[in-house]
């Protein structure tokens, strides 16, 4: 079986759900979108392998799914803690001006002067938005040289994703 190339985690097994082998899955995204639209994931339990999705429904916080060959909970409990992935090409289309934070990792930042300030190395999520982790140029894995801009209009200006690279109004000396 060949494994195709852009699979991206998006959750994992928490463990079983009832006694008819329906898994818990605790998603990495607040909507869950490729959890929930998806219906061929790739598991990595017992073996990275292809497994087709029942059905999924939310559940609460989590996902609760029913997979071909997951028959009962002892089935179901041997996946617990499996990573679910899904291939980037079957994530759902979003608008315009709506981006997967998978997307935006490693792309560069620029204020509105043109001064370059790192890459994005990843984001965060605050509660009230997401926050870009800016990890600045030469200054790799130093947290005292990274840059938290909020991902909102007031300071993101352009995400252009054919030109790898985010604008932001914000200075290196914030």
């Amino acid at each position: 079986m060949e494994i195709p190339d852009d699979l991206l985690p998006v959750g994992h097994v928490l463990g079983p759900f009832g006694v008819q082998g329906e898994l818990r899955i605790k998603p990495y995204s607040v909507d869950a979108d490729a959890l929930m639209s998806v219906r061929r994931w790739w598991m990595d339990k017992p073996a990275l392998s292809d497994v087709e999705v029942l059905n999924v429904r939310r559940q609460g916080e989590d996902v609760v799914a029913k997979l071909v060959g997951v028959v009962g909970r002892d089935a179901a409990e041997a996946l617990k803690g499996a990573v679910v992935q899904v291939r980037r090409s079957h994530f759902p289309a979003l608008a315009n001006d709506e981006y997967y934070w998978v997307d935006l990792i490693g792309l560069r930042v620029v204020n509105l002067t043109g001064q370059e300030l790192g890459l994005v190395g990843d984001l965060m999520d605050n509660g009230a938005h997401p926050i870009l982790r800016v990890v600045v140029a030469g200054k790799s894995d130093d947290p005292e040289h990274e840059l938290l801009i909020p991902f909102v209009d007031q300071f993101v200006k352009t995400v252009d994703r054919a030109a790898k690279q985010i604008t932001v109004d914000w200075e290196s000396d914030y």
